[in-house]
């Protein structure tokens, strides 16, 4: 029984120092994981915040017809710039010219009349002096003269709402814009229950109105000041992803907000030379400092999320893998923020972070990040 459990152990023992020998010799021939790794970077930033707006015209006129009659004319091409003052639409003038000449003849003829009785009352009354005429004569001429006057007065009153009517039948352009199509044709019969003829929608300067938390605007309020507005530009991204060239000015910020959404509206103007922003489209807009901060940044690749959180993958002065947490701010192009979880100089890997787990070590390559 001795001898066998003796070379029992003497059986075993190669196998115990063959794992004895081989196992470093694994562990010697295991490679290194590869990384490529980004160093963390102090660069300016200049802060911004995006928003959706939308364009709104200065100003946008609805034409409706003041008086009634046959539209006789329209003057202007649908969907061209018109000047203010300039006609755009002619209604027929007949009637109403006809009622102005009507009126001044009566009116003339009431002159004729005033005149007549201020004489008489003249008369009366000299006549009253010296006992020739009786009281009741020079009251009763004086009454006519009263009505005379009260007529004629009356009449210049009409004169002025026929004149007025009369005008009325020329509609032209309130303001300066862009007018759209014709609602109606020439000999359509027109009232001021017609509805609308046409719009004009001002073109330059306009409006982007956006909606914003009370978070943001709180940062809006401190960046713009009533004294000093050139603190924040006002950007807007086209549909075709380019920036518009021309920055708007905040000008106006709403004064209540709205309760379903807790956010405020929020107004700025834009030069509109070109026309290229139109009523009522949908923008991108960015609100941004015109003062630069230096920012500490990573790429974008680098961050990484579990239900904690935000991380990164660390590759230290030893080349061993540390997961960091951090706090992540704006992201501006392939970049990243990094509010807090880092310092400058940090390697942060981008590149192999699938081959690699907290505390082993690797060979890291740094590249420049973007």
């Amino acid at each position: 029984m001795h001898i066998r459990n003796s070379i029992r152990a003497v059986t075993a023992l190669p196998f115990f120092v063959i794992a004895g020998y081989v196992t470093p010799a694994l562990a010697a021939d295991t490679p290194v994981a590869a990384v490529t790794v980004a160093t963390a970077t102090m660069r300016e930033v200049t802060p911004s915040t995006g928003f959706s707006g939308r364009v709104e015209a200065v100003n946008t006129v609805s034409l409706k017809a003041r008086v009634a009659g046959y539209l006789e004319g329209i003057h202007y091409i649908e969907g061209a710039e018109v000047e203010a003052g300039q006609l755009l639409f002619s209604i027929e003038k007949g009637q109403y010219q006809a009622q102005v000449d009507a009126i001044k003849g009566s009116i003339t003829s009431l002159d004729g009349t005033t005149k007549l009785a201020a004489v008489e009352k003249k008369r009366f009354a000299k006549l009253l002096k010296t006992n020739v005429a009786s009281q009741d004569d020079f009251d009763k001429a004086n009454a006519a003269l009263i009505e005379a006057t009260g007529s004629m007065q009356s009449q210049q009153a009409n004169l002025q709402k026929a004149e007025l009517d009369l005008s009325y039948t020329d509609i032209s352009a309130p303001v300066a814009g862009r007018i759209s199509r014709s609602a109606y044709d020439p000999g359509d019969y027109l009232n001021p229950l017609s509805g609308d003829l046409a719009t004009i929608v001002s073109q330059d300067p306009i409006y982007v109105t956006f909606p914003v938390t009370q978070l943001e605007l709180l940062q809006i309020r401190k960046e713009s000041s009533a004294i000093d507005s050139s603190k924040v530009a006002v950007k807007v991204e086209m549909a075709d992803g380019t920036e518009y060239d021309q920055t708007g000015v905040i000008n106006y910020i709403d004064v209540t907000s709205n309760p379903s959404t807790d956010t405020t509206l929020v107004r700025a103007e834009f030069p509109n030379p070109q026309g290229l922003l139109v009523d009522q489209q949908l923008v991108n807009v960015k609100v941004e400092s015109t003062n630069a901060e230096l920012k500490l940044m990573v790429p974008q690749r680098s961050i990484q999320l579990d239900q904690v959180g935000s991380y990164v993958m660390m590759v230290d002065g030893s080349n061993i893998v540390q997961q960091q947490r951090i706090t992540t701010g704006t992201v501006i192009g392939t970049n990243v923020v990094i509010l807090k979880g880092l310092n400058e100089g940090d390697k942060v890997i981008i590149a192999g972070i699938q081959k690699v787990r907290p505390g082993v070590t690797v060979n890291p390559t740094t590249v420049t990040a973007d």
